[in-house]
């Protein structure tokens, strides 16, 4: 399952794929990037419902995106955390750089 994108009043919500490896991660960062910019997006809300694997390369996307946002003064938001990826989260710091809703 590939990524897909919903724009709402400011926010960009990104239903993450099943398996975010670092051929996903190349695709994310791209699609994201050019979103962000074209709709001045405000807030970006990372939604893992499907998610299963996460690799590093998929946490540099999202470290990434945070410092983005913050330089355009958004928010990033981890949304539907499984147990794995919130045990992830804290281990890879995400926890304290974005919230989780």
């Amino acid at each position: 399952m590939e990524s897909h994108y919903e724009l709402n009043n400011g926010s960009l919500i990104i239903g993450m794929p099943r398996e975010l490896d670092h051929h996903q991660a190349s695709q994310l960062r791209l699609e994201t990037d050019l979103l962000i910019e074209t709709y001045h997006v405000r807030e970006l809300v990372f939604d893992f419902a499907d998610t299963e694997f996460m690799d590093s390369s998929g946490i540099g996307v999202i470290i990434g995106r945070c410092k983005n946002m913050r330089c355009f003064g958004g928010e990033v938001v981890a949304k539907n955390l499984n147990e794995r990826l919130q045990k992830i989260f804290i281990v890879s710091g995400l926890h304290k750089i974005m919230q989780k809703q």
